[in-house]
């Protein structure tokens, strides 16, 4: 791979960041097959990575890397480079494999289209999963191989042969992974195309999820024949089959597979559904929170709704800003609830503690977090605790009945004075 690095990197320096209309070519990596039969007469396969170059261009053209295998792309009806317009070059990831035909021989129907084929998969993947598209490269010939050719007995290519192929057909999805949130409609991207009118085309969704396969979608252009629905018939003429789940449910997750057939070819993508539904959170407090200095209350943190099971709750507690910013720390005494699993089949959760009011806390600020792969920041959720003095109903007693004897005494007093002083004015 050292040259050909050496020859990539030559070439984006020369050209600047490339677009995908200026870049010819593309590493690659050919992974052959040795098919054979093991001491014990069972069939095994050993993979052999080989390096390639993807090289678009005109019949005769020179390979851009002579010590490599080259797969030189012609011009036909179907123009591969369009599949990943706006693509920079260094941000695809090129795969070639044989394709075997199981030793049957099928007329291609194109103009000028010889008797013979050999066929090859092209798969071209965006390092950052963005799409995946897979294509038929064929390459003609006039007589057919001597045998019966199939991946029990390949044809060797040597180390430095330039294959001259077309682009037959093309399936490629814009969703190779997607994350989906509850009753929601998700579009399923399967787009396809093939390099002659009237072909007589079958495409098929099926999902598969635990060891099961379901079909949902089936079309058979030759006969017309539908089953199932998700699939808009007016997009066909534009390659469009594209499946639309109308609410997702946790049951839709799974992977489905677009699949399209035109003989001898069959082509599939894999889609990977997954549902992440983030949580609710909730405090059984309001934001301030008043106890009497030694009373217990207990404080709950609710996490509901959420999908997939894992996740995380973290109380913190934080002393009243004085100086600088408080540093928080967590909670020794929480308890999780057992996970609880709801109609919908997704989950909720608490994590509770108890809090014993005393003084000294009075104006710590509780925050509960919760964490989960649905989330790109945590929820937060915070009170204030207010601890109040008990009140000293004893001492108010004795306090009011003094003033309440002292009352006495005075009107008691003025009372005998009052008389003292009546008698001697008579």
């Amino acid at each position: 791979m050292g040259l050909m690095l050496t020859i990539f990197i030559y070439w984006t320096l020369s050209a600047g960041v490339w677009s995908v209309h200026q870049f010819q070519w593309l590493p690659c990596s050919f992974i052959d097959e040795r098919v054979f039969l093991n001491k014990d007469n069972h069939t095994e396969t050993r993979l052999i990575h080989r390096e390639a170059i993807l090289q678009f261009g005109q019949k005769g053209d020179a390979p851009v890397n002579r010590n490599a295998i080259t797969f030189l792309i012609t011009r036909s009806k179907l123009d591969l480079l369009q599949y990943v317009e706006g693509v920079e070059a260094e941000q695809l990831k090129c795969e070639l494999h044989r394709y075997s035909t199981e030793g049957g021989y099928v007329r291609w129907p194109v103009l000028g289209a010889r008797e013979y084929n050999h066929w090859f998969t092209c798969i071209l993947r965006h390092s950052r999963g963005l799409f995946s598209i897979t294509s038929f490269l064929r390459r003609p010939f006039d007589q057919p191989p001597p045998g019966r050719p199939d991946y029990h007995k390949w044809p060797p290519i040597p180390n430095r042969e330039v294959l001259t192929t077309t682009v037959a057909m093309v399936i490629k999805t814009q969703t190779p992974s997607v994350k989906a949130r509850l009753k929601f409609q998700q579009k399923l991207h399967c787009q396809f195309d093939v390099d002659h009118k009237g072909a007589k085309v079958t495409v098929e969704w099926h999902k598969q999820h635990h060891g099961e396969r379901t079909k949902l979608f089936s079309y058979n252009r030759r006969t017309g024949q539908t089953q199932g629905s998700g699939v808009g018939l007016r997009a066909f003429a534009a390659g469009d089959a594209s499946y639309t789940l109308a609410s997702t449910m946790i049951s839709s997750e799974g992977t489905y597979i677009c699949s399209v057939s035109v003989n001898p070819l069959f082509a599939r993508v894999d889609i990977n559904l997954q549902i992440e539904e983030p949580p609710h959170v909730s405090l059984n407090v309001g934001p301030s929170l008043s106890l009497m200095e030694g009373n217990k209350r207990k404080i709950v943190c609710e996490a509901n709704s959420y999908y997939p099971r894992d996740v995380e709750i973290i109380w913190h507690e934080q002393d009243p800003v004085v100086l600088g910013a408080p540093h928080p720390r967590s909670l020794e005494n929480v308890i999780l609830s057992y996970h609880r699993e709801n109609r919908d089949m997704t989950f909720s959760l608490s994590g509770f503690f108890y809090l014993q009011a005393a003084l000294r806390d009075s104006g710590k600020k509780f925050t509960c977090s919760v964490s989960h792969q649905s989330l790109k920041v945590s929820i937060t959720k915070s009170f204030t605790l207010i601890v109040e003095e008990p009140t000293n109903w004893m001492l108010y007693l004795a306090v009011g009945s003094v003033m309440i004897l002292l009352l006495y005494v005075k009107r008691s007093y003025l009372h005998s004075a009052w008389r003292k002083l009546a008698g001697k004015v008579i």
